[in-house]
C-alpha cells in the first residue's frame, strides 16, 4: 500500500511531469516558428521523454495501490528570445525538477517507503543526465552564437537525437 503522504507528492510529481512535457513542446513549436527543425526535433523527444516520465509515476501510483488524482497543467511559456534562451530556461527548469525529485524522494526517506525509494533512485540518476545535457547545449549555444553556419551545424546535430 502507498503511503498517504507519498502519494500526494506523486500525484503533484505528475502533473509536475506532464508540464515539463507542455513546456517542451512549446519550445518545440518556437524552434519549428525559427526554421530550426533540429532544435524543434530535439525538444519533441524531450516533450515525449517527460510523458514517459509522469507515466512512469502513473504506473508506480497504481502498481502500489495508490490512486492517481490529475491536476490542472499551467500554460507554458510560448515566447523566447533565442535559442539560448530556450536552453538557459531548459537547464533552469531540469534543476527545479531535481529539486523536486530531491523532495519526494526526503518524504519517501522520513516515511521508510522502501519501494518509493527505489523507483525515485531512478529519477535521480536520470535528472543527472538530463541536467548534463541541458548545460552542454547550453555551453555549446553561449559558443556559436544565435546565427550563422555554426548554429546550423548545432541544428543538424540535435536533429540527430534518437529516440530513447
Amino acid at each position: 500500500m502507498l503511503n498517504p503522504k507519498v502519494e500526494k507528492a506523486m500525484n503533484e510529481q505528475i502533473r509536475n511531469e506532464l508540464f515539463s512535457g507542455y513546456l517542451y513542446l512549446s519550445m518545440s513549436a518556437y524552434f519549428e516558428t525559427s526554421n530550426l527543425p533540429g532544435f524543434a526535433h530535439w525538444m519533441r523527444l524531450q516533450a515525449e521523454e517527460e510523458q514517459e516520465h509522469a507515466l512512469k509515476f502513473f504506473d508506480f501510483v497504481h502498481d502500489r495501490g495508490g490512486r492517481v488524482l490529475l491536476q490542472a497543467i499551467e500554460q507554458p511559456t510560448v515566447e523566447f528570445e533565442s535559442p539560448l534562451a530556450v536552453f538557459e530556461l531548459t537547464l533552469e527548469h531540469e534543476r527545479k525538477v531535481t529539486g523536486l525529485i530531491h523532495e519526494l524522494y526526503a518524504l519517501a526517506v522520513q516515511e521508510k517507503d522502501y519501494a518509493s525509494q527505489v523507483m525515485l533512485q531512478w529519477f535521480i540518476d536520470e535528472q543527472v543526465e538530463e541536467e548534463k545535457n541541458a548545460e552542454q547545449i547550453v555551453e555549446l549555444l553561449k559558443m556559436v552564437g544565435d546565427q550563422g553556419q555554426p548554429l546550423v551545424m548545432l541544428d543538424r546535430q540535435l536533429g540527430e537525437r534518437a529516440e530513447g
